[in-house]
């Protein structure tokens, strides 16, 4: 039964997730809950689905992840790049159709950080002349 499961791990901004693909129902869980009620918006659903659907097994595999750190939006990217992962470990057909997708290339942009004497990154305070 340990063969059947399939683990891996992505990380997108400040979150990082761990996903499990099993054989099964096409049941998708984050934290214990189900995808829709955690994720709430329908794009974040997509964008996590949207592996499944590209190698064309939706509904055929389980899937459970823990996700942690960051926001929404960042735990949705980092469970994107973990199903991938784990699908291309499934099966190694689903490669080149993840890497076609960019589906593996993980997201490396982080935010920048606040510099002293300005009010943001890169915000400036207002120029006085006199």
């Amino acid at each position: 039964m340990a063969t059947d499961s399939y683990a891996a791990t992505g990380r997108r901004k400040e979150a990082s997730a761990r996903v499990v693909v099993r054989p099964g129902t096409g049941q998708m869980t984050i934290n214990g809950k189900n995808l829709t009620t955690y994720l709430g918006r329908e794009t974040l659903v997509n964008l996590v689905t949207s592996p499944l659907e590209t190698a064309e097994i939706m509904g055929r595999y389980d899937v459970s992840a823990r996700a942690r750190g960051g926001g929404l939006a960042g735990q949705a990217g980092a469970i994107r790049l973990a199903v991938a992962r784990a699908l291309v470990k499934l099966s190694p057909e689903n490669l080149p159709k993840m890497r076609q997708a960019g589906f593996l290339t993980r997201d490396a942009r982080e935010v920048e950080r606040k510099k002293y004497g300005q009010p943001k990154a890169r915000k400036r305070f207002q120029y006085s002349k006199r």
